[in-house]
């Protein structure tokens, strides 16, 4: 069911670790076998790459994909996942719609449902919904969230104990960088000290590596410059996420 041809750049982060660990989830619960709990887990934080590597996978399958939102009630949550299914919902109950998104995600059993943002439905108390439809169903379930996720999911354990596997994400290492920087400044050369101070000030955050890149792109272009190691920039000139600090002042 998952096409692996490396020359698909699905989402800019095709080469990433995490893409394959998001990959090696969706594929263990898609041929899991008979009477086995069918959610995966994939959690991190923030910045490692978790969303595109979802993003990647959906387009390499034909997965239903959601992300939660803020605002989401039961309702929303389902009528969502029906319009993601090319389900024309009316005005039913939750418990009517429920039943209609078990019935359309069970007519293709391992078809993958991905939920990205997953810690908000385990916020609003909705896990129990995810697990029923996921159950009467028996569609593979991959939830997204940050690294506390594991933490809230075992809060319910009806749910906890229906995951079968858990995927850390993990920062980017030195590979996962040069593949960035050769997919975001293609024409640039960065020696390694470049990537390993960038690993280092980023927290191999695979977000703000990109932002870095793309600088380093910008950069590039208006000096005139294509080669660089890590005395051509200031530490302090890279992107960090942190806010910038207010210069001191002088005493009058």
């Amino acid at each position: 069911m998952i096409d692996r041809d490396p020359s698909v750049n699905a989402g800019g982060l095709a080469t990433l670790k995490n893409v394959a660990r998001f990959l090696t989830l969706m594929e263990t619960l898609i041929h899991r076998g008979p009477h086995l709990p069918g959610i995966g887990v994939f959690h991190g934080f923030s910045g490692y790459g978790k969303t595109y590597a979802s993003i990647y996978a959906q387009n390499k399958t034909r997965a239903l994909r959601l992300e939660v939102g803020d605002s989401w009630t039961r309702k929303k949550f389902l009528e969502c996942l029906l319009a993601e299914a090319d389900v024309k919902a009316g005005r039913m109950s939750i418990a009517d719609l429920t039943e209609q998104a078990i019935l359309a995600l069970g007519d293709d059993f391992q078809r993958p449902l991905i939920i990205d943002e997953a810690d908000k439905l385990a916020d609003k108390g909705m896990l129990e919904l995810v697990r029923e439809i996921q159950e009467h169903s028996q569609v593979p379930v991959l939830l997204i969230g940050e690294e506390l996720l594991p933490a809230k999911l075992q809060k319910v354990e009806r749910v906890h104990n229906r995951v079968l596997e858990w995927v850390p994400a993990e920062p980017c290492d030195h590979d996962d960088a040069r593949a960035l920087a050769d997919m975001f400044c293609p024409d640039v050369h960065l020696e390694p000290d470049v990537i390993n101070n960038l690993i280092d000030l980023t927290e191999g955050r695979a977000r703000r590596l990109v932002v870095n890149f793309n600088k380093i792109a910008e950069y590039a272009r208006n000096t005139q410059k294509n080669w660089f190691d890590a005395k051509s920039f200031d530490r302090g000139w890279f992107y960090t996420g942190e806010p910038p600090r207010r210069a001191a002042r002088r005493a009058a």
